[in-house]
C-alpha cells in the first residue's frame, strides 16, 4: 500500500500554468531575497528570506514520485536573480524558484519523500524538513505476505501444481503443500504475478513450465522452479486482470479473473469500494483543476479537464483512496465525468448534460435524414414471418403478446418482409440499425436442443408396487444406502392442489401407489444408472404377470416445444334435433383417450425440467343417459426436474373393474324361490393403478444417422 502526502504533482512552471496565472498587470508587493539550508541533526533547516514579513505561512503541498515540496507566495517576485539554487544539504539536492504573473513558487527538489513544517520569524520563514519513519524490513516483508510460517525450521514441499478453468472464464491455479504450514508470499512484478512458497523445495517433475492459453483465461504460462531455499511460481497473465489467493489446508489456490473494463468506473476492478492508492492531503485554499489533475496522475488515467472547472477548495485527508478523492471533489463541486476509450472528460454536470442532449437530438437528426440501405437475411432455423413481426415489435403468429413487451427494433423508416418460401427476410433500414438487427438475428437463429421423451404406460396392482419398491429398495442399499439425491431414488407422495402442485410429505424409495390411498398424487424419482435396472425390471416382473406395459411411446421434441402423445377411442353421442316437425339424428365424436403432455426445458446444469400432464378418460357406460355415457377423467398435473437418462414414476390414475360371478347347479338353480338354495353369486371388484415412467433424455448436438 502506498502512502503520499501532497496536494498535487506538477512540476513548478507547469502548475502555476494549470493553477492559472495572475493578470500581468499586477504588481509584487513583496520578494524572495535570500534562500539557506543547514543541517541540524536528522532535520534540515531552510530560511526563505523575504523583503516584507508575510502575515500567514505560504500554501504548501508535497509531491511522492518525484519526491518535492513546493510552497505558492502571492504577490511575491523573485529577488534572487536566478531560477535554482544548488544545496546538497542531505536528502535537499535543489531548489527551484519560478515566479509567473506576480506570484512565485519555490519547488524543494528531494531524495526521498519528507515531512516538513512551518514558522515565520520576523521577514524570515523558516521550514524544517524531517524523515518520514520507515517500517522495518521484517515489518514490511511480514506485510507483504499471504501468510506466515507457522512450522519454522521445517522444510517444506510442493506436491503437486494443477491448472483449472473457472466457470466465469478465471485461470485457477491449483497447488498441493505438503503441510498448511508453508509461509507463502504472493506480489506482482511488473506483467507477471510472483508467489514464493517459503523453505520449500520443488520436486523434479514439478519444475516445468506450462503453456495454458489454450484454456481461454487471462493465464498464459505458468513457470515453477527452485529460487533459493524457496520455490517460485510465476503466472504470466495479459490484458487487464486482478488475481484472489486463498489457502484451505494443504491446498493453495490462485484465481486470475479478467476485468472488464467500466467506463463509469475510476479504478477498474470486481472489487467493491474504492481501490486506488491512498493518500494523504493538506490542500488549503487550491486550484480545483490542478487537483484534479494530480489525482487523475496518481490513478494512472489520461484526464481531460475542461475550462469551465474553475474555483478553488480546501481539503485535509488521512489515508484515503485517490479515487474517493475524487467523487469527493465532484459532489464538492457538481462535477462529473465520461469516458470515451482511455480518455476520462471532466467537466459540471450541466454541461455535459447539455452536450450529451445535443449529441443525442443531432444523431436523431441523422437518422432522420440518413439514406436507407437494403439487406437480405438467409434464416436457418427461425421462421422469417416470426422474425420480421418481432422486428416490427409484434408477437409471432399465433401467440399473444404481454401488455407492454412490444417494442420496435427497426427505425421509424425502417420495415421488414418475410418470403415464407425461401424463408429469407428483406430489411430495408438505416445503417445503423442494420448493425443491430444482424446482432439480433445471430442471437435468435440458432438451432434448438432436442429432448427424447421415453414414456412407459404401466398397469399395476398393488403387488407389482411392492415387489418393484422392494427390490429397489435393497439395490439403493446395496449402492451405498438411500439418501435423498444421493442414491438416485426419492420420493413423495402428496395431495392434489388447485394450482397442480404438490404438498411433498414422504420420503422413501417406494413406488407412488404403496401408499395405497385413492385420489393421491405421488412420485418417485430415479437417476440414470438405477433407470437402467428399472428398465430390466419392469421387464421380469411383466413376465411374472403382476403388471402390463400398456404402452411404451417415444417422441422428440425440441427444447421448450411441448410434446402430446395420446392414445384412445372416440365414442359416439347420438342428438336429435327437432325443426319443421321433422327429428334429425346427429351423430357427434368425444375423445376418450390416455394422454401425456410433456414440455422439456434444458437447464444450465444440463439436467430436465419437464412440466407434465397426464389425463386419462374413459366412458362410463353404467350412467349412461338415452345411450350416451358420460366421460370419466383423471388429470395429474406436476413441474419435476430429472437427471438426463433419469426417470420420474408418476401415479394417482386408477382403473377400477366390478365383476358380478354366479354359479349355480343346472336346472335346480333356475327354479324360483328354491333356487336361491343351488346357486352362488360373488361380486368382486379390482381396482389397478396405472404408471407412468417417463425418461427424458438430451439429443447430443453431434448426433448423425449414417
Amino acid at each position: 500500500m502506498k502512502f503520499i502526502n501532497y496536494a498535487m504533482a506538477a512540476l513548478a512552471a507547469t502548475c502555476l500554468a494549470l493553477a492559472g496565472p495572475l493578470s500581468a498587470q499586477t504588481v509584487a508587493a513583496n520578494s524572495i531575497e535570500a534562500i539557506n539550508a543547514a543541517p541540524q541533526g536528522t532535520d534540515i533547516a531552510i530560511r526563505i528570506d523575504l523583503k516584507e514579513p508575510l502575515a500567514t505561512p505560504p500554501t504548501g503541498f508535497s509531491v511522492a514520485k518525484p519526491a518535492k515540496i513546493a510552497f505558492d507566495f502571492p504577490s511575491t517576485a523573485n529577488g534572487l536573480g536566478k531560477n535554482s539554487l544548488v544545496l546538497k544539504e542531505g536528502d535537499l539536492q535543489s531548489v527551484n524558484v519560478v515566479e509567473v504573473g506576480g506570484r512565485t513558487r519555490v519547488v524543494l527538489n528531494l531524495t526521498r519523500s519528507m515531512n516538513y513544517t512551518t514558522r515565520l520569524d520576523g521577514k524570515a520563514l523558516y521550514v524544517v524538513l524531517a524523515p518520514i519513519p520507515v517500517v522495518s524490513d521484517s515489518l514490511a516483508q511480514r506485510a507483504t505476505r499471504f501468510t506466515e510460517e507457522t512450522a519454522i525450521g521445517k522444510r517444506h514441499a510442493l506436491q503437486d501444481v494443477a491448472f483449472r478453468r473457472g466457470k466465469d472464464g478465471e485461470g485457477r491455479i491449483i497447488v498441493d503443500l505438503s503441510d498448511a504450514g508453508t509461509g507463502i508470499d504472493i506480489r506482482q512484478q511488473g506483467k507477471n504475478l510472483i508467489v514464493d512458497f517459503v523453505k520449500t523445495s520443488v520436486p523434479d517433475n514439478l519444475r516445468r513450465r506450462l503453456d495454458v492459453t489454450d484454456f481461454g483465461t487471462p493465464v498464459t504460462s505458468i513457470e515453477t522452479k527452485a529460487f533459493g531455499e524457496n520455490a517460485r511460481m510465476t503466472i504470466t497473465p495479459h490484458g487487464l486482470w486482478e488475481h484472489n489467493a486463498y489457502q484451505s489446508e494443504n491446498q493453495f489456490v490462485v484465481e486470475v479473473k479478467r476485468i472488464v473494463e467500466d467506463p463509469n468506473k475510476l479504478v477498474q476492478g470486481t472489487k467493491t469500494g474504492y481501490q486506488g492508492p491512498r493518500v494523504s492531503i493538506n490542500y488549503q485554499n487550491g486550484d480545483v483543476r490542478a487537483l484534479l489533475r494530480l489525482m487523475a496522475e496518481e490513478l494512472g488515467l489520461n484526464a481531460v479537464i475542461s475550462e469551465t472547472v474553475t474555483g478553488t477548495t480546501t481539503l485535509v485527508l488521512k489515508d484515503v483512496p485517490a479515487d474517493q478523492v475524487i467523487d469527493i471533489i465532484f459532489q464538492q463541486k457538481g462535477l462529473d465525468m465520461r469516458k470515451k476509450g482511455n480518455i476520462m472528460m471532466i467537466a459540471p454536470r450541466d454541461e455535459i448534460a447539455t452536450r450529451e442532449k445535443l449529441d443525442f437530438e443531432a444523431r436523431q437528426q441523422i437518422s432522420e435524414l440518413e439514406p436507407i440501405q437494403a439487406e437480405q437475411f438467409q434464416l436457418n432455423y427461425q421462421k422469417a414471418v416470426d422474425v420480421a413481426r418481432l422486428l416490427a415489435g409484434l408477437a409471432p403468429a399465433g401467440q399473444q403478446a404481454i401488455p407492454g413487451s412490444a417494442q420496435r427494433i427497426l427505425s421509424k423508416r425502417g420495415n421488414a418482409v418475410a418470403d415464407p418460401q425461401t424463408n429469407i427476410l428483406f430489411v430495408n433500414d438505416i445503417p445503423s440499425k442494420l448493425e443491430e438487427i444482424r446482432r439480433f438475428i445471430r442471437a435468435i437463429d440458432i438451432g434448438a436442443r432436442q429432448v427424447l421423451i421415453e414414456a412407459r404406460v404401466v398397469e399395476a396392482s398393488d403387488t407389482f408396487n411392492r415387489d418393484l419398491g422392494v427390490r429397489m429398495n435393497f439395490l439403493s442399499a446395496r449402492a451405498g444406502g438411500t439418501q435423498v439425491g444421493g442414491s438416485g431414488i426419492y420420493s413423495g407422495g402428496g395431495s392434489y392442489s388447485p394450482a397442480g402442485q404438490v404438498s411433498n410429505n414422504t420420503i422413501g424409495v417406494n413406488l407412488p401407489s404403496f401408499t395405497n390411498v385413492g385420489g393421491t398424487l405421488a412420485f418417485s424419482l430415479f437417476n440414470a444408472s438405477l433407470t437402467r435396472i428399472l428398465n430390466l425390471e419392469l421387464a421380469a416382473l411383466e413376465t411374472d404377470g403382476i403388471g402390463k406395459i400398456v404402452s411404451s411411446p417415444r417422441v422428440i421434441t425440441a427444447n421448450n416445444v411441448k410434446a402430446k402423445i395420446q392414445d384412445g377411442t372416440e365414442i359416439p353421442y347420438v342428438t336429435t334435433v327437432a325443426g319443421g316437425g321433422v327429428a334429425t339424428q346427429n351423430v357427434s365424436f368425444k375423445t376418450a383417450a390416455l394422454s401425456l403432455e410433456a414440455t422439456p426445458q434444458i437447464t444450465p446444469e444440463g439436467t430436465v425440467r419437464m412440466l407434465l400432464v397426464v389425463k386419462k378418460e374413459e366412458p362410463d357406460w353404467t350412467r349412461a343417459v338415452l345411450g350416451n355415457p358420460p366421460i370419466k377423467t383423471a388429470t395429474v398435473e406436476t413441474s419435476v426436474v430429472v437427471e438426463n437418462g433419469g426417470t420420474v414414476v408418476i401415479g394417482g390414475v386408477y382403473i377400477t373393474k366390478k365383476e358380478n360371478v354366479t354359479e349355480k347347479v343346472p336346472l335346480l338353480g333356475d327354479i324360483p324361490f328354491f333356487g336361491y338354495l343351488f346357486k352362488y353369486q360373488n361380486d368382486t371388484g379390482q381396482r389397478r393403478e396405472l404408471l407412468f415412467f417417463i425418461t427424458p433424455r438430451i439429443v447430443s448436438d453431434k448426433l448423425q444417422v449414417n
